[in-house]
């Protein structure tokens, strides 16, 4: 008799997610009956049989579980939490004190009352390419070509033509003078200094890669930094705005990495897997009912070539 062949394959859900199939293919499988499923118990049909070769196994729990902080909507079947930042209106709402009388009349206007009516437009954008030989923050400003691509970015997002609202930007030095030069292509827009948005180690990327290993703690600090930097900035508009916003994010490349897999909650492992080059422009809309949808990832298309770096 000749020898099985056996290949387990495993498909996992998303960051850690419920097991979707386990199969094991083997050799061929003897007939039976003349492979008519018999008929179950009370006439109805039994399952469509495995086809053959493939034996169809129990799931298992053997996936790895997602980072503390990534939650996943129970009970809908679907990957998708539309709560993902708790701005959902119904999760706004006190439902214990609905009024007797009025019912699901009071229900329904309180809901009203809490729901988005804008979209918001996030741009986030890399800081442009910079001296990585200074020892200290201060030391590691921007290169000649480096102000050259902060020049360009700022007249690409000029020439878009939007009413910005404000450039939120890391307070390190190459994103701080990243933020100065394309604030002259946007006059009046208010800039805001924050270290949320400060360079640093997300989560450990799957997989793994063998020339940037942080320490644990440097994933347990930034990691918990730039987890905040997203609640506090990556959410759908506030119920009172009126008008749909444009808000520019100038930071790093693994902090917009990350928060473009968190918006997509895609698992936010892979964010190594993404490139950005310096001074790229990231396009995240916001609509009010909390999806997310991604423009553009990493654009430099407006610079010539021989600006283009990634450092």
């Amino acid at each position: 008799m000749s020898a099985r062949r056996a290949l387990a394959l495993a498909a996992c859900g998303l960051a850690g997610g419920s097991v979707l199939l386990s199969a094991v293919v083997v050799g061929k499988q003897p007939s039976r009956g003349g492979g008519d499923s018999e008929p179950r118990p009370g006439g109805s049909a039994a399952p469509s049989a495995a086809p053959p070769g493939l034996l169809l196994l129990p799931p298992t729990a053997s996936c790895p579980p997602a980072a503390g902080w990534i939650e996943r909507a129970a009970g809908s079947g679907s990957y998708w939490d539309s709560n993902w930042d708790r701005r959902e209106p119904l999760a706004l709402i006190n439902l214990k004190k609905k009024n007797e009388e009025t019912g699901e009349e009071e229900l329904a206007s309180r809901l009203d009352h809490c729901k988005a009516k804008a979209t918001r437009h996030i741009f986030l954008i890399r800081h442009s390419q910079y001296h990585l030989d200074g020892r200290a923050d201060k030391d590691r400003t921007l290169t000649p070509l480096g102000r050259e691509q902060a020049e360009l970015t700022g007249r690409r997002l000029a020439s878009l033509g939007l009413k910005f609202d404000q450039i939120i930007h890391s307070s390190m030095t190459r994103a701080t003078e990243t933020t100065e030069i394309i604030s002259r292509h946007l006059p009046g827009v208010k800039k805001i200094s924050t270290d949320l948005l400060r360079e640093g180690a997300p989560i450990e990327p799957d997989p793994p890669v063998s020339h940037w290993k942080p320490e644990a703690v440097q994933y347990y600090e930034d990691g918990a930094r730039i987890e905040a930097a997203f609640r506090n900035f990556i959410h759908r508009a506030d119920a009172k705005q009126e008008e749909d916003s444009y808000e520019i994010f100038v930071c790093h490349a693994n902090v917009i990495r990350y928060i473009v897999c968190r918006a997509l909650q895609f698992p936010p492992e892979g964010w190594l897997r993404l490139s950005l080059n310096n001074g790229s422009i990231t396009h995240l809309v916001i609509r009010p009912n909390g999806r997310v949808a991604l423009r553009t990832l990493g654009d430099t298309g407006f610079m010539p070539p021989d600006k283009i770096t990634r450092t």
